[in-house]
């Protein structure tokens, strides 16, 4: 595992990656990052994500404990990070967000094509929604339970996104390609351009043996 210093530091980056690139706007969203098997890094709960410092991150564990401040406290959303760790002992990086084209698809009933070019087939494989709960709330944690071992990508509904990956390079990449495809998604229906995806054979001949990336193992249970 990296070290907190390490980690934070590249929440840091994130951040400001997120806020450059308009996968974040003032102080919405939150991000965090596993130290531990049992600990992680979360942001404080009202940071700006674009200008995070040192103690706008705080170390936490799976019991809810805080380490190393007594200034600020964990985001508010920290229930559904911690449900995302608790859930997949692989995933080492959760961003949650409000990007302009993906909050509207959650905001909508449409559905995001996978089968559109090689990053969707790969990040957007599998996407869930979680209906709407209040924000920070323990029903929303349970809700994000529910389906975290189903996809890694969540859109929370009349909310937001929540995008979890085994890093926080690999969970960047992902928030992107998702807003690409629902930019993508958008902008084609207002213009009444026709998208052309590829055959579902192909899809699943690109993820078992293309090896862009190992194929996930879902759990469908």
């Amino acid at each position: 595992m990296p070290s907190v210093e390490a980690v934070v530091q590249q929440l840091q980056h994130t951040g400001k990656y997120m806020m450059q690139y308009g996968l974040a706007w003032g102080n919405a969203g939150n991000i965090s990052a596993r130290t531990e098997a049992d600990r992680y890094v979360i942001t404080a709960s009202g940071t700006f994500l674009g200008e995070l410092d040192e103690g706008d991150l705080i170390e936490c564990d799976m019991s809810g404990a805080v380490y190393g401040t007594e200034r600020k406290v964990p985001s508010k959303e920290t229930p559904m990070h911690r449900a995302v760790y608790e859930s997949r002992p692989e995933i080492g990086a959760v961003l949650h967000a409000s990007p302009f084209y993906s909050a509207l698809v959650a905001c909508s009933d449409m559905e995001i094509p996978s089968n559109w070019f090689v990053e969707t087939m790969y990040y957007l494989e599998k996407v869930e929604r979680v209906p709407y709960y209040h924000p920070g709330t323990d029903a929303l944690g349970e809700g994000v339970r529910e389906k975290a071992k189903h996809a890694n990508i969540l859109l929370l509904e009349n909310h937001g996104v929540l995008v979890y990956d085994t890093s926080i390079r690999e969970a960047r990449m992902a928030l992107q390609t998702l807003e690409m495809a629902c930019r993508m998604l958008v902008v084609s229906q207002s213009a009444n351009i026709g998208m052309t995806g590829l055959p579902r054979g192909t899809e699943m001949d690109f993820l078992e043996k293309a090896g862009y990336k190992p194929r996930r193992q879902w759990n469908l249970s």
